[in-house]
């Protein structure tokens, strides 16, 4: 048999036992940590006509998301590739309520390609939607969540990064003639490409000189919450500056300043977000560990336009940058049908214990149990010892 059988497409691996195990774990917490806070869970299909699964997307998600034929109707089928459009879908044309709705999903999204050299193409992702309520009340909710989900996995010292896209859009919406432009310009500022960024500007000289400045200033207006000060005297004090501004002060008013960055040329997913937006970083991780934020509006190409704050993390990245998964204690057993040594196992087990019952004649192989004690019959019953 040829050794390609078993080799996998690039940037798709297998998880296996002790890794595939704490996965699960940290599935399982988080999704209860999100019902104590009221979101209720939705589980949406794999596989959608790409009519709905990409409608309203730009070229980004369109890139990213494989397709295939439907045999049944004909119609072209998408893999998700990102599953919040499916939450927002659920939210304004099934749930379809008046009020507040909070939401919690997690499933396997694919990657037509990998978003980095370190990444894979199959991410497990888990998040939580707020949908109906468009005020700061629901950014801080979200933020405040987005980080209790990281302490519940162990990650320590996240630090939040925030930005509004809309600051950046105002500047390129004060000159019609950007609009071309404007994916080359976001491009440039989320590579902090300052030198590119000049020259592209050089080519309008008729460019209002404090605006051309506002957005040479953005690559370098990173740092502590005292970047805000700065923003507000170096851009140009456009309504919508004006306003990403303040939005981006009344969310850090609820957040430890300590722990908190600005950085206004991070753009990502500038064509997504319409209001504050967020990441989370920390030590042992190479790229953000959970991004969110606001994206109003989006439901409306599914007939319902409502005001939405959310986030999502890949599970299989969090857990890549945990300490090693440890061994779970478990208890070997040996094989029989013996009533009262069944009914043993069975109470062991009632009481969350890992028993392991040992065939004839064999052992044990394994990587994700350390077996400390076994059952052994001592005196007519069934008693645990210990392993040395």
């Amino acid at each position: 048999m040829s050794t390609q059988n078993w080799l996998l497409p690039d940037y798709l691996s297998d998880i296996l036992p002790a890794e595939a195990r704490r996965i699960e774990e940290l599935r399982r917490r988080l999704l209860d940590l999100y019902r104590t806070y009221g979101f209720e869970m939705v589980t949406p299909p794999l596989v959608e006509y790409t009519d709905s699964l990409l409608a309203g997307q730009r070229d980004t998600l369109y890139l990213q998301t494989c397709k295939l034929v439907d045999q049944i109707s004909g119609r072209s089928l998408g893999v998700r590739a990102d599953m919040t459009p499916q939450i927002t879908r659920i939210d304004a044309h099934l749930l379809n309520r008046e009020g507040v709705t909070r939401l919690c999903y997690c499933g396997t999204v694919l990657h037509a390609r990998p978003a980095g050299l370190l990444a894979e193409r199959e991410l497990m992702q888990i998040g939580a939607e707020i949908y109906g309520y468009a005020g700061v009340e629901a950014d801080y909710q979200i933020i405040q969540l987005a980080l209790e989900s990281l302490s519940v996995a162990g990650v320590h010292s996240p630090r939040v990064d925030l930005n509004h896209p809309g600051i950046t859009a105002a500047l390129i919406d004060a000159y019609p003639a950007f609009a071309a432009e404007a994916e080359t310009i976001y491009t440039y500022l989320k590579d902090k490409d300052e030198a590119s960024l000049a020259i592209l500007l050089d080519h309008y000289p008729e460019v209002p000189a404090q605006l051309k400045a506002g957005l040479l200033a953005l690559p370098r207006l990173y740092g502590g919450v005292e970047v805000l000060d700065r923003a507000s005297a170096l851009l140009p004090a456009l309504p919508g500056v004006q306003q990403g501004l303040d939005s981006l002060r009344a969310i850090i008013q609820s957040l430890d300043a300590s722990v908190v960055s600005i950085d206004l040329a991070d753009v990502t997913g500038y064509a997504y977000h319409s209001g504050v937006i967020f990441a989370l970083y920390a030590d042992g991780w190479h790229e953000a560990l959970v991004r969110g934020g606001r994206y109003d509006n989006v439901g409306a190409v599914f007939g319902r336009a409502r005001a939405a704050t959310g986030f999502s993390l890949d599970l299989r990245k969090l857990a890549a940058g945990l300490p090693p998964a440890q061994p779970s204690k478990a208890i070997r057993a040996p094989w029989g049908q013996d009533k009262s040594l069944l009914n043993r196992i069975k109470a062991l087990r009632n009481e969350g214990h890992i028993v392991v019952q040992e065939f004839p004649n064999s052992q044990f192989s394994v990587d994700e149990f350390s077996f400390k004690q076994e059952l052994v019959e001592k005196n007519g019953e069934w008693v645990l010892r210990d392993i040395f």
